[in-house]
């Protein structure tokens, strides 16, 4: 009778496996699918990252990717740590992130317009890819849009009857590489123009351009934002 008992709860447990493993595939697909729509509609960081190559180069392209993505990992890791639904749920903290970002990117502008972030030709060093790479990593930072993705969107295809932990891990790792390799799209087709944009009397132009736009896109972000 006890081996009847142990036999019917090891069966009902594995059932119960069963069942939550389905429910977590059955909602997988369709958190890729979210996952995608919302990278593919239009945002700061796609209109920054657009201009960025176009006037850098695919180079500086890549820095500024690399550096959004591990802004993400960070929000990823917030998120889990409750730190990214604080500052979600706070109107001060969302406020302050949402001028915060604005400022940054209209200091950007200022230092494109002077002439401090020149369009370069040629070989980029190693001081110049670290600085694209701090710009896409404080500019996700600032994006309270990627918090509240962390915050709202993911915990929607998460099992609760299930380990949360692993679940949240694979969901923030998807999210990350999804929008990481449409970034990288966008990244090698701006820098398709990067060459006609920096040859000759073009270059002064289209760094004051690209000062106006990243003001333009400044506005843009705390509007999308608001």
């Amino acid at each position: 009778m006890g081996v009847l008992t142990r036999n019917a709860k090891r069966n009902r447990l594995s059932g119960e496996g069963v069942y939550k493993m389905r429910m977590i595939t059955a909602l997988f697909l369709p958190f890729i699918i979210t996952t995608m729509l919302i990278e593919l509609t239009p945002g700061p960081n796609m209109a920054w990252l657009a201009l960025t190559s176009a006037t850098q180069g695919k180079r500086s392209g890549f820095a500024a990717v690399a550096g959004i993505a591990t802004g993400l990992a960070i929000l990823a890791l917030a998120s889990a740590m409750g730190l990214a639904a604080l500052a979600a749920r706070s109107p001060f903290a969302f406020s302050l992130l949402r001028y915060a970002g604005a400022a940054y990117l209209l200091w950007l502008a200022w230092q494109t317009w002077v002439g401090e972030q020149e369009v370069a030709t040629g070989e980029i060093d190693t001081t110049a890819m670290a600085a694209w790479f701090r710009h896409g990593l404080l500019l996700n930072l600032l994006n309270p849009k990627a918090a509240v993705f962390f915050v709202t969107v993911l915990p929607a295809y998460i099992v609760t009857n299930a380990p949360i932990a692993p679940q949240t891990i694979l969901l923030s790792a998807c999210y990350v590489a999804i929008a990481t390799a449409m970034h990288l799209v966008i990244v090698a087709l701006a820098a398709q123009a990067h060459g006609w944009m920096t040859v000759g009397n073009r270059r002064n132009q289209v760094r004051r351009i690209f000062a106006v736009l990243l003001a333009m896109v400044a506005i843009w972000f705390l509007v999308s934002t608001a």
